[in-house]
């Protein structure tokens, strides 16, 4: 039965993506419109300096998030998709995946706990934060450990328990952030940023305890350093686009405020929002499809396929997209934000020229990925996160707020063609044998 169930998944061709999609748009969809509630209550209620002082503090948490999980989420989600059929190595997979998560959580809770005005200082340039580092320091390890169950339910394409536990958990964050934006403002806004995620591990344990996989033995057996070495491999991966991504933008959010002001970087920071908010509904329903697919694939053949099966059905759902927003832009902008964000106009047509081009562009790292070609990627992720920040400075010292924009754009572009290039001259050499 196994083994039929193993062919019949390496046979499927654009009607999976279709079925995946289809089941996953809907968890997608949900958690876009919570993202839109949220984002127009934090537009409301702190302006954009506001909103600018909280993208520093979600980029800085992202970092922190991954290191604290060892970066070994994609890892998990890869081998538990190759390993279903053994039971032995699942075992060895979940217990050593949450050792390694538990042991670096709890380490990089207290440095946040010990360094938290510090870490103030530095990041939101006041130490009146301090307690958010201390909150973020005591639920870090609650985080993880979500991240590491919702991994293993992606491994096992449990995908009705997957999109029911992520609809759940973006309402929960949801209520959790209007609430504490209510009471709080600022303060509570930047609390709910760093821990809203973590209030939603409950959320996924009451739907996971009940798996045939949940069980104390697959979770307490030996560390098993084989099967840490092939996690520490997508670490690496995950760790270095951990902080060259948000380090970046953290840059040229800097950049922003001091050559024009902290609202011109709030007004970017909402730019990057929308397109967050409606490139997810591709990024999340394939994250759960294209990953555990590519990883059974052994052919150049079937890889090709694979891949032009995915450009196929995403890129006219992005182009689709694009339209609408471009055509839209005066209402989303006064939809989602207020009057004061009016200036994030000029900003659209670069944006979302740029998001084309990324959407493009990830198709073909995601196989870099997939197959841990580590050096490609980390090379490819420094590269271009170290050009986007050089781009940024020079277009914003010449075009003002949008030549952040026009650096996203021109970064993007030039992503996407060494992606076809590393594709083209490289990857297929390992699958030259395949028909």
């Amino acid at each position: 039965m196994c083994s039929l169930i193993k062919q019949f998944i390496v046979k499927l061709s654009s009607k999976e993506i279709f079925k995946v999609f289809s089941f996953t748009a809907m968890s997608a969809v949900i958690k876009m419109i919570t993202n839109l509630v949220s984002v127009k209550v934090l537009a409301v209620f702190v302006g954009p300096s506001g909103v600018a002082l909280l993208g520093q503090l979600i980029n800085f948490s992202s970092i922190v998030q991954t290191i604290g999980s060892g970066g070994i989420n994609r890892g998990v989600t890869k081998y538990t998709a190759e390993y279903y059929e053994q039971p032995i190595n699942i075992k060895y997979l979940l217990s050593t995946s949450t050792k390694i998560s538990i042991f670096l959580s709890v380490i990089i809770g207290f440095i946040l706990i010990f360094f938290s005005e510090f870490l103030s200082l530095k990041i939101l340039k006041t130490i009146e934060y301090s307690f958010v580092f201390v909150i973020f320091g005591f639920t870090l390890c609650f985080y993880t450990l979500n991240n590491q169950l919702l991994s293993i339910l992606n491994g096992f394409k449990e995908y009705r328990k997957f999109v029911i536990v992520n609809i759940i958990s973006s309402f929960v964050g949801l209520i959790f952030t209007v609430i504490l934006v209510y009471l709080a403002n600022i303060k509570g806004a930047l609390i709910a940023a760093v821990t809203f995620q973590s209030i939603t591990f409950f959320v996924s344990l009451f739907f996971v305890i009940k798996s045939p996989w949940f069980k104390k033995d697959f979770f307490l057996s030996k560390y098993n350093f084989v099967v840490a070495n092939k996690l520490f491999h997508y670490s690496i991966m995950s760790i270095v686009s951990a902080f060259t991504v948000p380090i970046s933008q953290i840059l040229v959010r800097d950049f922003l405020t001091s050559a024009i002001s902290l609202d011109a970087a709030g007004i970017w920071e909402g730019m990057n929002r929308i397109s967050g908010m409606y490139l997810m509904l591709v990024t999340s329903s394939l994250g759960v499809y294209y990953l555990p697919k590519l990883s059974g694939i052994k052919t150049k053949k079937l890889l090709r396929k694979e891949i032009f099966n995915v450009y196929k059905f995403v890129l006219p759902i992005v182009m689709a997209s694009i339209i609408i927003i471009f055509v839209s832009k005066e209402l989303i902008v006064k939809l989602i934000f207020s009057d004061s964000f009016m200036e994030m106009q000029s900003l659209f047509s670069y944006q979302l020229i740029g998001d084309f081009f990324k959407i493009s562009a990830w198709v073909l790292s995601f196989v870099l990925l997939a197959k841990a070609k580590t050096k490609l990627f980390i090379i490819s992720e420094i590269l271009f996160s170290l050009l986007f920040v050089i781009l940024s400075f020079i277009c914003i010292s010449r075009f003002g707020l949008k030549g952040a924009s026009i650096a996203y754009m021109l970064n993007y572009m030039l992503y996407f063609i060494i992606m076809v290039v590393i594709f083209r001259k490289l990857l297929f050499k390992k699958y030259s044998n395949g028909k």
